[in-house]
């Protein structure tokens, strides 16, 4: 009886065992897929993925850099891009830009995360929030492609494709079946590709249009402005910055806070940062591909600087973070305030872009 008794404890550890060693192993994939689908995604060059989507190449690129394997080689292929991209008609950057840009939400590592029903992408709620400020940025450039870009007055009819493009990246966001939001958003980017290959063409029975003028960059601006200044003020309400007001009664601080912005929780704060680090990347990625097809007249209003600092600016809030979890100290505490950071880099963005509407509204 002892001798059973023995047998049974044996099998019921072995299976204890093998059954924490299965859980374990289980966790261990669970948290190396995390940190992998996590990632934010690299930024790009405009000008390659415009040149790869319109199937261009550039040999001598290849051969400069079987003769020459240096430094050197990177100088050549950015004159290489600077090139074929002359040939490139009017616009094709632009769209091409949104189109790499929502091709890299849905095929970035662990491909579009918002939808997930299950771990770890239901788990990861800072990539989430990259995918909100990207895919808002997204919506606002593809609006205006729509609705100024690629019409010469308010009388014209709007571009065919870009009426059918635009809707679809306005899909909900969080769909995972009957359609899910990748199969919609997929069929933006290939309306946008239509779109390009009308711009290409010159003998398309609708010729696509692209009109690179002061006035619809103004009208772009003006809703940039506002994407900037409402994360540069969600970024600077967190919970470390809190109000002091001496002297008054608890009814009139009451009534007090409820005219500032609502505070940002510590434990929210890290969702908006990363909401504005996916903004700001997506946005980069438009800015420069607007100072590439508005050149012309960015020269013209001597307005190129002001694009190059809000460039700048936005390259800097993009810079790798040294900590895994995003601090909320106080500006002049012990550890650093993530989103006082960020806020500031955003803050300066747009004080150039505010600088930019009224160079463009200019006569």
């Amino acid at each position: 009886m002892a001798a059973s008794e023995k047998i049974t404890n044996i099998k019921s550890k072995g299976t204890t065992w093998i059954l924490s060693t299965l859980a374990s192993i289980g966790i261990l994939i669970l948290f190396v897929l995390s940190q992998w689908w996590g990632r934010e995604p690299a930024q790009f060059n405009i000008l390659e993925s415009a040149i790869s989507q319109a199937g261009l190449t550039a040999p001598e690129v290849q051969n400069s850099a079987e003769e020459n394997p240096g430094g050197e080689h990177g100088t050549q292929e950015a004159a290489s891009y600077e090139i074929l991209a002359a040939d490139l008609p009017l616009g094709y950057t632009y769209s091409a830009t949104l189109a790499h840009i929502a091709d890299t939400l849905l095929n970035k590592s662990g491909g579009y995360i918002t939808n997930d029903v299950a771990p770890p992408g239901v788990l990861l709620d800072n990539i989430t929030s990259w995918e909100l400020g990207a895919l808002v940025m997204l919506r606002d450039a593809s609006t205006a492609l729509r609705n100024h870009f690629s019409r010469d007055q308010s009388q014209s009819g709007e571009d065919p494709d870009l009426a059918i493009a635009e809707p679809y990246f306005y899909y909900e966001p969080n769909s995972w079946a009957l359609p899910a939001t990748e199969a919609e958003y997929e069929k933006g980017i290939q309306a946008l590709h239509k779109y390009m290959e009308r711009l290409r063409d010159p003998n398309a029975g609708k010729k696509a249009q692209f009109y690179s003028r002061a006035d619809n960059l103004w009208q772009y601006t003006e809703v940039v402005i506002k994407r900037l200044g409402d994360l540069s003020t969600r970024l600077s309400s967190n919970a470390s910055s809190s109000n002091f007001a001496p002297g008054l009664t608890e009814s009139e601080l009451v009534a007090a806070n409820e005219k500032t912005a609502t505070k940002v929780t510590w434990m929210e704060i890290d969702n908006v940062f990363y909401e504005a680090r996916g903004a700001s990347w997506a946005l980069l990625h438009i800015l420069r591909a607007i100072k590439h097809d508005f050149h012309d007249i960015l020269l013209d209003k001597r307005a190129m600087r002001t694009v190059d600092i809000m460039i700048r600016e936005l390259e800097n809030s993009l810079t790798p973070t040294m900590s895994p979890m995003v601090l909320d100290g106080s500006g002049y505490g012990l550890f650093a305030n993530y989103s006082l950071s960020m806020a500031n880099y955003i803050a300066r963005a747009n004080a150039a872009a505010l600088d930019l509407r009224d160079i463009m509204n200019r006569g």
